[in-house]
């Protein structure tokens, strides 16, 4: 039976998420995304680096564009042991045109569009729409979430301010 939780407020409806709601402390499950070259790639390949999962619904969208950026801007400021990935469930395509359109180099921008492996394992698949919701986990480099934060409405941006506290008291 698929575990479903809150909803999440997509245009002015309330929608279920599908998956577990992770909490910090809870192990990181492991996942494979596409990327806009359609290669994939796996989360354990990132292994003994922290991560940011940056979670947006459509990176098409002003939102989703303004977290994205953020995160990139971030980058700089923590190194090189820290992977920042985008994850939405937009086709590789839209994803490589967005990226050479916004300059983004720091943050990965990938792709569950295939499989949809990602979504329901951390519970912010929107089933009916396939899209993914808005949320940001941090992991450490054990695998563990530091940090988790399911945005509650579509036109909410998350809280950069608590994630790149929590990165930077890991590094």
């Amino acid at each position: 039976m698929e575990k479903k939780h809150k909803a999440f407020v997509f245009g002015n409806e309330s929608r279920t998420l599908v998956g577990p709601e992770l909490k910090i402390g809870d192990k990181a499950p492991d996942f494979t995304l596409v990327m806009n070259n359609f290669e994939e790639v796996s989360f354990n390949s990132t292994a003994g680096k922290i991560r940011i999962l940056s979670v947006v619904p459509s990176i098409d969208t002003r939102v989703c564009d303004a977290q994205t950026r953020r995160f990139n801007q971030e980058a700089a400021a923590l190194g090189n042991d820290v992977i920042i990935w985008t994850i939405s469930a937009d086709l590789p395509f839209a994803q490589r045109r967005w990226c050479a359109a916004a300059g983004i180099e720091r943050v990965e921008v990938l792709s569950d569009h295939r499989d949809l492996d990602f979504g329901p394992k951390y519970g912010v698949l929107i089933e009916d729409l396939r899209f993914l919701s808005r949320a940001v986990f941090v992991v450490d480099k054990d695998d563990i979430i530091q940090y988790a934060q399911y945005v509650p409405e579509v036109g909410n941006q998350p809280d950069y301010e608590t994630v790149v506290s929590v990165v930077k008291s890991l590094l």
